[in-house]
């Protein structure tokens, strides 16, 4: 199957899924192949605005349009409320509509609501740790100290912030959690932590951790692979050479791990038996970071060649073997991702995230349209 063919079936999907969805939002199905849907109470809703914005970008199709702003709309209402905002998740939010939008269309309003939405980003800056707290009101003896790798892709919509407006505080924040990511959550071995904890008050290190991997010293596949696409992300604003070749770390490690048909399993230390668990929503998340490296590195880099062989191994995988090619009664592209198997939520169902990751790295490779991570 050729990329255009894969997203026409995508497109077919989400043609269905507009008038099935309404006015709401998916985050993962339940076991049935379909989505559960929710009223802003999630990190996730951002996805399916992304999916939107892609799937106009690619059919110029005024229904299609019409969607993805009305998900715009409810994004900005969700703010306007200040609703489900108090986690670090905001650029997974914002930058895949409001920032989406203005990318697309050029929306004045919808580049101030991105603008507005790095300001709430900005809240859950810790100044004595020097963090972005993840989850949890500041001071919280959980969370208070605590950071996670998938910050990495929402630090995008910091960058760009700066861009925009030419406030640097905004990036050297974000330089500041990468380089804090770099050091803490990436392992010697080039693994990586799901989670660190600093102490709150002096900043000092404690320990990694996981919140869904299987064990703290686990690697929990979809982390890793928000790293290889973070770090390379970071790289594109920063130029630090040292974020470009962490990414390259992470990607090789990941694909040192996986399985015959080159789709991972939810957590590369976890026992991999007949029925372990996928998540095809890491690899999409993986295949996406590896064509975002490719644009960095010189053409005679010795690893191009394997990363690139990777690339299409995967997605070539992830089309023949897990997507559901435009079927009429499920309502994702990705079978088999996995949310959170260590807490027994959606362990082999589809995610919304995967499903924009799996079409993100369709339009890569189809019409080199790679996303809304940083201005065109």
């Amino acid at each position: 199957m050729n990329w255009k063919s894969a997203i026409e079936q995508t497109l077919a999907t989400t043609r269905l899924n507009i008038k099935r969805f309404g006015d709401q939002f998916p985050i993962v199905s339940l076991g049935d192949g379909k989505y559960h849907l929710t009223d802003h109470t999630s990190w996730t809703e951002g996805f399916w605005s992304g999916i939107l914005w892609l799937s106009y970008e690619y059919s110029k199709d005024p229904e299609i349009h019409a969607a993805a702003i009305k998900s715009v709309d409810s994004l900005k209402k969700r703010l306007e409320a200040e609703q489900g905002l108090d986690h670090h998740d905001i650029g997974f939010l914002y930058s895949l509509s409001a920032k989406a939008r203005w990318i697309v269309d050029k929306d004045e309003d919808s580049r101030l609501l991105a603008l507005q939405a790095a300001d709430i980003l900005m809240k859950r800056w810790r100044s004595a740790p020097q963090l972005f707290q993840a989850w949890g009101p500041e001071g919280d003896s959980a969370n208070g100290g605590r950071i996670i790798i998938d910050c990495l892709m929402n630090l995008p919509l910091l960058y760009w912030a700066t861009e925009q407006t030419g406030d640097r505080s905004y990036a050297d924040c974000a330089s500041i959690q990468a380089e804090k990511s770099r050091r803490f959550l990436v392992r010697g071995d080039d693994s990586s932590y799901h989670t660190f904890y600093f102490d709150q008050v002096t900043g000092n290190s404690i320990r990694g951790g996981t919140e869904q991997g299987y064990q703290d010293g686990s690697t929990w596949t979809r982390g890793q692979a928000w790293g290889v696409y973070g770090f390379a992300l970071a790289y594109r604003h920063l130029k630090e050479p040292y974020f470009l070749d962490t990414s390259k770390r992470l990607a090789r490690y990941f694909l040192e791990q996986l399985p015959e048909d080159h789709v991972a399993y939810w957590d590369f230390d976890a026992p991999q038996e007949q029925d372990t668990p996928r998540d095809s929503s890491a690899s999409a998340i993986f295949v996406c970071g590896i064509l975002e490296l490719l644009e960095h590195l010189p053409e005679d880099d010795p690893d191009r060649a394997f990363l690139d062989e990777a690339v299409h191994k995967s997605i070539d995988s992830l089309v023949n073997r897990y997507f559901t090619a435009g079927s009429q009664t499920e309502e994702g592209f990705l079978r088999h991702g996995s949310y959170s198997v260590r807490g027994n939520s959606s362990p082999d169902d589809f995610m919304i995230w995967g499903d924009y990751f799996f079409l993100e790295a369709l339009m890569r490779l189809e019409q080199g349209i790679p996303g809304y991570w940083y201005e065109r």
